[in-house]
């Protein structure tokens, strides 16, 4: 049996909280109720408490930690142990979404957690030059976390949090003489990486470099993503262009130079070709070499993800249907696919070409007729 007390401190005075005692196999658990010691005798709060937890006890359940002690690196620590059990998130874009997040919110107790607390974390972002689909995606991993910690009976409710609007779809991509400008400021195996992304439209960092040979087949001319190992979870195979095909052959030829130095197997399709430790090593990011070949080419502050765009607008704009299109770059639903699909400038003056020759009655496309009217 358990009871209600409130333990001498130091000082000698008792304490303003009254704490329960109760055993647990066997053992004495002292664990404070956060009830305050209002009245001489334990108020119903209190009374209550300890008996959920010798109610735990004799059913053999686990005691869980007082949910108004758990804090944010608790829950973040829970969702990165989880994402790594089911290998449902890349660790590295994990740590890479909550570092803000870390900086922001550590200390912080998940049950006070609440919309003042967005709120300022919002502002300071925005503060930074953050847009608002990036920090809803931030703050997305935050609602996560608490949603997780709920699950494991470690937060008792989950506050109703909302987010900045998502925004307009970023409108960048490149035309084909932007591409090839990069394309030649970056190395020889990065413009096969980049020459994919461009061509079908594939995630450059999860996708493009995570390739193993294994999943090239020169011979069927056929590239494909593993089930799982995409977004969306769906598998994909794409067949090669003749370009991408004489650049993947080069590619595989690099890597087999690599083995014979390294003298051991390298599975990855985009390793580090150079020396030292991580030769061999699948490629993890870069975005050094990215920025500085986007200087070099004119064009600075282009992303790698507007190939996605590119990809998707060159592909309709050649007649693919819109269907095939999102079963190459991924796209599981229409209204995403609708956000990439960007209408150029270009496309633009391309119809004024085509109205024109329509209208002036002349067989060649974007010829003027400027035969005067006769009156009648």
């Amino acid at each position: 049996m358990g009871y209600l007390y409130r333990p001498k401190l130091k000082s000698g005075r008792r304490s303003e909280m009254w704490w329960a005692k109760y055993y647990q196999n066997g053992r004495p658990v002292r664990e404070s109720t956060g009830v305050a010691a209002d009245t001489e005798t334990p108020p119903t709060e209190a009374r209550r408490f300890l008996k959920a937890r010798e109610g735990r006890v004799a059913t053999g359940q686990p005691i869980l930690p007082r949910a108004d002690r758990i804090r944010y690196e608790d829950v973040a620590a829970d969702l990165r142990r989880h994402y790594e059990a089911t290998s449902s998130r890349d660790l590295d874009e994990y740590d890479r979404r909550v570092a803000h997040l870390t900086r922001a919110f550590t200390g912080h107790r998940i049950a006070a957690l609440g919309q003042g607390d967005v709120d300022a974390y919002i502002l300071k972002r925005q503060g930074e030059g953050v847009v608002g689909a990036t920090i809803r995606r931030e703050l997305g991993t935050l609602t996560k976390m608490l949603r997780l910690a709920y699950q494991n009976g470690k937060l008792l409710r989950l506050p109703m949090l909302q987010k900045p609007k998502e925004g307009p779809p970023r409108e960048g991509f490149f035309e084909r003489a932007q591409y090839e400008a990069v394309r030649r400021h970056l190395p020889e195996d990065l413009r096969v990486a980049v020459t994919i992304a461009y061509t079908y439209g594939w995630r450059m960092q999860s996708e493009v470099l995570a390739l193993a040979r294994r999943q090239l087949d020169l011979e069927a001319g056929t590239l494909r993503l593993d089930p799982g190992s995409t977004k969306n979870d769906e598998g994909r195979v794409i067949y090669l262009t003749p370009e991408c095909t004489t650049m993947l052959a080069g590619q595989v030829a690099r890597v087999e130079a690599l083995q014979r130095r390294l003298g051991r197997i390298v599975p990855a399709l985009f390793p580090h070709l150079g020396k030292g430790r991580r030769a061999g090593s699948p490629r993890g990011d870069f975005r050094k070499a990215w920025a500085t070949a986007c200087k070099a080419a004119g064009v600075p502050g282009m992303h790698r993800h507007d190939f996605r765009r590119t990809a998707v607008r060159n592909m309709v704009n050649a007649g693919v249907p819109e269907r095939v299109a999102m079963k190459v770059t991924g796209h599981k639903t229409r209204a995403v696919f609708d956000r990439y699909h960007i209408v150029s400038p270009g496309d633009l003056q391309d119809v004024a070409r085509k109205l024109t020759g329509t209208f002036s009655g002349t067989s060649a496309p974007g010829a003027v007729d400027s035969r005067p009217v006769s009156p009648r």
